[in-house]
């Protein structure tokens, strides 16, 4: 009985298959072995992942616990990598399907413990966690305003993408799993979401609409309560970039179809916030105007994108009215997230 104990577990072992994952239920539906199609991403068979219900907290109106049943399935290609030291240890290649957080959340209705001061969603964010007690932060414009809105799903179902030559078998999930495909390292992947909860940013700072001027000659960068830095201008030490766009708000429409040139903010934030583990799960920047105006954005979709979609600080010498500073959103469809006349960017890191 041991030895046929042994063989099989060495059987495993040597196709890459641990114990628990070959427990996992096994789909072989619409499996494409002969490559029929043009799709890479369907040519081995995917497998169930075990799943949690998930309860829906926070400043909403409606609490409760999600109904799968009513959406969507959306699928994701990621290169799972996790942080290492100096050299990031890459983990897999997978598809995943699963639900979107744009459609598990787009039915509990927003209800901002800051409404009476601050009505826009844009200092929205959610914390997710996990039955393990871990936490991953998202804001609400990394949901719902960015070009693609299916691109953070809870995973029901996971399947390789097997290169063809080393035909390479990644350690498999064995539960339903976070996945953000968005990003370049992936520690907010954490395993069997239990909970997630709507909050809006605390931020006790006097707003003032259709303030004009709405000007700051300068920025104060606050890391946890403490004044870090100063700029008067964008860092000379930074290469300006420019990126053109079709500038259209959720209110207003369509704004400018000119171009914006700036430097990448990530790149003032990371002298300032290391990238680690924590920073990546956690960490928030909150830039924050003259006015009052602010929005929330996650360190990770600022510093830890796979997509060269990155937010840009302009500095305008020439502005007297709505400047000197602002930020572009280059990840956004909307144009709301793009505060102008800052004075103040407000990082949660370590």
């Amino acid at each position: 009985m041991k030895k046929s104990l042994f063989i099989i577990a060495l059987f495993l072992f040597s196709t890459g298959i641990s114990f628990a994952q070959s427990s996992l239920k096994v789909n072989y539906n619409h499996i494409d072995t002969t490559d029929a199609t043009n799709n890479f991403y369907d040519n081995v068979e995917s497998y169930q992942l075990p799943a949690q219900g998930i309860m829906v907290a926070g400043e909403i109106e409606n609490p409760g616990y999600v109904d799968f049943s009513k959406l969507a399935k959306h699928s994701v290609i990621v290169k799972e990598t996790l942080l290492n030291g100096d050299k990031d240890k890459f983990v897999g290649a997978y598809r995943y399907d699963g639900y979107s957080l744009f459609d598990i959340l787009n039915t509990f209705r927003l209800k901002k413990a800051n409404a009476d001061v601050f009505r826009p969603i844009i200092d929205v964010y959610i914390e997710i966690e996990n039955a393990k007690g871990e936490k991953v932060v998202f804001s609400w414009g990394e949901i719902y305003y960015p070009n693609y809105h299916h691109d953070i799903l809870i995973a029901s179902d996971v399947a390789r993408i097997v290169p063809s030559k080393t035909k390479d078998l990644w350690q498999l999930p064995s539960e339903s799993k976070l996945v953000v495909a968005h990003d370049l390292i992936t520690e907010r992947n954490i395993s069997s979401p239990v909970k997630i909860t709507v909050k809006s940013y605390p931020l006790n700072v006097k707003v003032v609409k259709d303030l004009q001027p709405n000007y700051s000659s300068t920025i104060d960068f606050m890391k946890n309560g403490k004044n870090v830095l100063k700029i008067s201008s964008n860092p000379k030490d930074l290469q300006n970039e420019t990126l053109h766009t079709i500038f259209y708000g959720r209110g207003k429409g369509i704004h400018s179809t000119q171009p914006f040139t700036g430097v990448q903010l990530k790149k003032i934030v990371e002298k300032l916030s290391k990238q680690n583990q924590q920073n990546i799960r956690k960490a928030l920047v909150v830039v924050a105007g003259v006015d009052g105006y602010r929005s929330v954005y996650t360190f990770s979709e600022l510093m830890n994108r796979n997509d060269q979609q990155d937010v840009l600080l302009i500095s305008d010498e020439t502005s007297k009215e709505n400047g000197k500073f602002k930020v572009f959103p280059a990840c956004d469809f909307f144009s709301d997230r793009a505060v102008k006349g800052i004075n103040t960017i407000y990082i949660d890191a370590e």
